[in-house]
């Protein structure tokens, strides 16, 4: 943000606001617009990123804010159209992971196959919103420790995948599709597309709100404005919900429908009330 600030000549308070009205313009559009999809398919899974200061950081950070550290992106796509049907921020916990599942259930419409990984937090969640009446698996991953790394490279190596198990939960899943591969995938996208999800950096979020703002605008982004390449098409426009090819003027757009229609100071004319042109 500062850095853009400093491209546009312009103040960060001008950046920042921006921002938050972008952030509420593009989820109130998703809000209002991915509804009743039909998708066959669905991948869960979770991102890691913190703001203000890392878990570990903040007792010893100045001033922190209730709450500061780590926050998790739950993100759910339709592995046929590749998107992002739903995502929720918050914890690793069964309470996020209910408040996920149930933005989900209501994108969605009519009977599909759901994949997550293993984290224990979906089994009750999923039980609950959808009842057993879904087709549900997850997959397992087994991880061990990179060879050949020093002890002190480990943090820096991503743990090595062993084995995957594949397992049923409810319903009659097609083993062959229970598979995490295109929301994985995502996180990588997520990574490269917003600073904010960068490692060892600088650039994370140091408020909350802000974090929440850069997520609503970048799926928005992603599902109505940038063109899948295998596809050929945006993931909207892939799924039925759009048939325009939409741009980033049309994100202005968004903004400019949801601001404030500044008020024109009266005045008197002609001992008529009027409003200056």
């Amino acid at each position: 943000m500062r850095a853009t600030s400093r491209i546009a000549d312009v103040s960060i308070n001008t950046v920042t606001k921006l921002l938050v009205d972008a952030g509420n313009a593009c989820a109130a559009y998703h809000d209002e617009t991915v509804r009743n999809v039909k998708a066959g398919r669905i991948e869960c899974d979770e991102i890691w990123s913190f703001w203000y200061a890392k878990a570990k950081n903040v007792e010893k950070a100045k001033a922190a804010p209730k709450g500061a550290g780590d926050v998790w992106t739950w993100t759910a796509i339709d592995a046929d159209s590749k998107m992002i049907l739903a995502y929720e921020i918050g914890d690793r916990s069964a309470e996020t992971a209910y408040d996920f599942m149930l933005n989900l259930s209501r994108r969605v419409e009519g009977h599909f196959q759901l994949t997550t990984d293993g984290l224990g937090a979906y089994l009750e969640p999923v039980e609950e919103v959808f009842g057993g009446q879904i087709d549900y698996a997850q997959l397992v991953k087994q991880y061990g420790e990179p060879k050949g790394a020093a002890k002190h490279e480990r943090k820096y190596s991503p743990a090595v995948c062993t084995g995957t198990k594949k397992r049923t939960i409810s319903g009659s899943p097609v083993e062959e599709f229970v598979s995490t591969s295109y929301v994985e995938r995502q996180n990588l996208s997520m990574r490269m597309g917003m600073r904010r999800f960068t490692r060892l950096t600088n650039a994370f979020s140091k408020k909350l709100q802000n974090h929440l703002y850069m997520l609503s605008l970048y799926f928005v982004h992603y599902n109505f404005v940038r063109i899948h390449k295998t596809l050929k098409v945006t993931p909207a426009m892939a799924a039925g919900v759009s048939d325009t090819l939409h741009d980033m003027e049309w994100i202005v757009g968004l903004i400019d429908a949801r601001a404030t229609k500044p008020k024109r100071p009266k005045t008197y004319k002609k001992g008529k009330l009027t409003r200056k042109q």
